[in-house]
């Protein structure tokens, strides 16, 4: 029996086998096309998939693409979805419905290490979170992540440019400076999550830094660890627990 994990993200799907022992394979991943997804590469997806096991924030049209082709392969689909608690990690939200199916997976991946640790995912938002080594979820924060401070100030004013620029701490150019304020903003609202989050603690936890958007930031932030499957790897330990908590309810 083949199983597969598929997050789905809002630009981007990745996916990747478990293997017998609960590990995540090699990773795949692409951007979508046109609201949907390159045919190329859903084709080089296995004839046949027995399990998968998918995590989506996507619109939901697009989910349905992939929930159908899944189908068409044979797969029973399990779609993942946040808990009060599970395998040792406990959220801060009264309403876990509210917090995000990527965010509450890169979190569980992150306390599979039970250490403190502050997670940044960078994607189409930039999303901090803080759990303690005791699984304790202590909240988050949700910001735009610089693509999209750029996207809307193009948006807003046709002649600033979505992309383009290099980095500086004082600019000379335009497209530098826009770069340089929108990765700078993101940066600034790391290094101050992280100093409250030390203040709280009592100790500098961990900064893994996971998202399409991450490794912009990751030479301005020099104590980030990179861990760019997080929410992969997050997932496969939901599935191990989710089925663990299933067997014992039983």
């Amino acid at each position: 029996m083949n199983t597969w994990l598929f997050d789905l993200g809002n630009t981007r799907l990745k996916c990747a086998p478990l293997d017998g022992d609960g590990r995540v394979g090699i990773v795949q991943g692409a951007a979508h096309v046109e609201s949907g997804f390159d045919p190329d590469w859903l084709d080089a997806l296995p004839a046949r998939i027995d399990s998968a096991i998918v995590a989506s924030v996507a619109a939901p049209a697009l989910r349905m693409i992939l929930l159908d082709a899944l189908a068409a392969r044979g797969a029973q689909v399990q779609l993942a979805h946040t808990l009060p608690a599970l395998d040792g990690l406990t959220i801060a939200y009264a309403d876990p419905s509210r917090l995000g199916v990527d965010r509450f997976l890169a979190l569980l991946s992150a306390h599979a290490e039970h250490a403190p640790a502050l997670v940044v995912g960078v994607g189409t938002a930039l999303t901090v979170d803080l759990v303690d080594g005791a699984g304790r979820h202590l909240g988050g924060r949700i910001a735009p992540s610089p693509t999209l401070m750029r996207e809307a100030l193009h948006r807003r004013v046709a002649q600033l440019a979505p992309s383009g620029g290099a980095y500086a701490e004082f600019a000379t150019d335009t497209e530098d400076a826009l770069v340089s304020g929108c990765e700078g903003a993101a940066v600034g609202l790391v290094e101050r999550s992280l100093a409250e989050a030390t203040a709280r603690l009592g100790a500098r936890p961990r900064l893994l830094l996971h998202g399409g958007g991450g490794e912009a930031l990751l030479g301005r932030l020099p104590d980030a660890q990179w861990r760019a499957d997080l929410v992969l790897h997050g997932l496969a330990r939901w599935h191990h627990a989710s089925a663990g908590v299933a067997s014992r309810q039983g």
